[in-house]
């Protein structure tokens, strides 16, 4: 159902230095990298993740409520993923460990204030 998703960003010189670590150690491939935007995903027919400037030339900013979570291999995955996330940059929002319906979560915000979460359902 989800073809790709966009966060908005002021600084993609940052967002690429934040997001590249993050997405290798997942195993996404950056597609496309430009002065405005850039793009990773895992393969033909798999979701994609972009970072822009937005398009209407204003500042970016993140939505109240709004929340992307990214799929982890396991709970050490989730652990690895957030203290990365954290050393470059990113601001907790919640340490690793079990929530509501068994999943195993780890909540940050990235530079730009946007919130994700890495998890895996142990």
């Amino acid at each position: 159902m989800i073809g790709y998703l966009i966060f908005g960003s002021n600084d993609i010189k940052a967002s690429n230095a934040f997001y590249s670590p993050l997405f290798d150690l997942l195993g996404a491939k950056k597609i496309s990298q430009s002065e405005t935007s850039l793009v990773w995903g895992f393969g033909e027919g798999q979701p994609m993740f972009l970072v822009r400037k937005p398009s209407d030339g204003n500042e970016a900013n993140n939505g109240n409520g709004t929340m992307m979570a990214l799929k982890a291999s396991s709970t050490e995955c989730v652990d690895k993923l957030h203290q990365q996330a954290l050393a470059l940059g990113g601001q907790n929002e919640g340490d690793p460990g079990v929530r509501s319906g068994g999943f195993y979560c780890a909540y940050f915000r990235d530079p730009d204030g946007n919130k994700l979460n890495f998890y895996c359902k142990p």
